[in-house]
């Protein structure tokens, strides 16, 4: 089957950004991007993802990647 990793972290240490101040520009808690960054969250909305994308200056594939179970098959 496979999983999507969450790679928050590794934008904002490329953009030299902490969690608080990403928190305050986009208005969601620290509680809740925290649980996005270590790929906990079930869910984001795309008004998050727009706001997230649009402070961190990237494209939603750069925070999102789909990662595939080792041994299966992509296709099933």
């Amino acid at each position: 089957m496979g999983r999507i990793a969450v790679n928050l972290d590794v934008v904002l240490a490329r953009r030299k950004m902490s969690l608080t101040e990403l928190s305050d520009r986009v208005g969601v808690t620290i509680a809740n991007l925290s649980i996005l960054k270590t790929g906990k969250a079930k869910a984001i909305r795309f008004s998050t993802l727009e706001a997230i994308c649009r402070e961190l200056d990237c494209q939603p594939s750069d925070l999102l990647e789909y990662v595939p179970d080792e041994g299966s098959d992509q296709r099933e």
